[in-house]
């Protein structure tokens, strides 16, 4: 099989150019978080108190159940983490009105602004790499993280992606 260096068509890939790709991913990932890492520190939270809030904003009126599939935790875990930010007053949890066995969830005023100071922080390194790497690359990008994904996984992210539009 051929290969072709500097942004060609690879067929194949060394083992040491994937080891490269994960380096590049984890160093990425550590960098998309430090932002919101360095707001939360000040605040006591943590990534699982960033998650929660995230998805809650997409998601307003995601039920607990809806939550721990999405971020896949444990029960326990994330009971801990919404005790928290209920009790801060981030997070408001609502009785449903079809089932009562059922706990609504809502971001309040602060909570929506904690989560947009966040997601701005994030926003604004993701829309930097992406105007450096140019429109191709960021569908190459994004066609390269679905493909990761596990296919249940990927149709819960196709799910929210669709709830979007």
């Amino acid at each position: 099989m051929s290969e072709v260096q500097g942004g060609g068509e690879l067929l194949f890939l060394t083992d040491e150019q994937l080891g490269q790709g994960s380096e590049a991913m984890f160093f990425a990932y550590r960098g998309f978080t430090a932002d919101p890492d360095r707001i939360l520190s000040t605040m006591a939270y943590g990534r699982a108190h960033h998650r929660a809030i995230y998805f809650i904003a997409r998601s307003p009126g995601t039920t607990i159940n809806n939550l721990l599939l999405t971020l896949g935790v444990t029960k326990q875990s994330l009971n801990r983490v919404l005790r928290t930010l209920v009790e801060d007053g981030l997070v408001d949890s609502r009785v449903g009105k079809s089932d009562r066995r059922e706990r609504h969830l809502f971001l309040t005023q602060d909570g929506a602004t904690l989560e947009r100071k966040l997601s701005d922080a994030q926003r604004a390194r993701m829309r930097a790499a992406y105007r450096a790497a140019g429109p191709e690359a960021v569908a190459g990008f994004r066609k390269v993280l679905e493909a990761m994904m596990d296919p249940e996984l990927r149709r819960q992210y196709q799910t929210l992606k669709d709830s979007e539009i």
